[in-house]
């Protein structure tokens, strides 16, 4: 037998994110964030996007829930105590960092411009990206003489 919608409780709304959390979470971020990149970044895979998303939710124009949300995730990577140990590298350490990112970027990643990428990039020390180059100008094809007259 279905249930009487009459009899299920309200929906509670999703509070949002506070402006002391958001704060919070710019601290511990401003406090560890490079350290830790500059200690990790040659072993991390995903080192580039981490920076690419420090790019963005220091960027003036992001929307205040994307930077939330970024936030939470670079402040999950800083601290070191989290669900996986991050002292255990070779043991799937980033694991649940990663995760936590690529869960953020899937929902805010469009918020993530070039910009920010070719910043993360050139911050690290990488060449730019094929998709940061602008693309070659194609010169118009000259003809070719086949005879001296024409």
């Amino acid at each position: 037998m279905p249930k009487d919608r009459a009899s299920e409780p309200p929906l509670t709304p999703i509070p949002v994110i506070d402006v002391k959390d958001e704060a919070r979470n710019a601290e511990t971020v401003d406090a560890g964030f490079w350290d830790k990149i500059r200690r990790l970044a040659g072993r991390l895979p995903f080192a580039d996007t981490l920076v690419a998303a420090w790019f963005c939710a220091r960027d003036p124009d992001t929307p205040p829930r994307v930077r939330a949300m970024l936030l939470g995730a670079l402040a999950y990577f800083v601290v070191p105590t989290d669900v996986i140990p991050d002292f255990l590298l070779h043991l799937g350490g980033f694991t649940d960092d990663a995760a936590v990112l690529a869960a953020v970027i899937g929902i805010v990643g469009s918020n993530i411009k070039p910009s920010h990428r070719a910043a993360a990039r050139q911050a690290l020390g990488l060449p730019p990206s094929p998709e940061d180059e602008p693309a070659p100008v194609a010169e118009e094809p000259t003809k070719k003489k086949r005879f001296w007259l024409f």
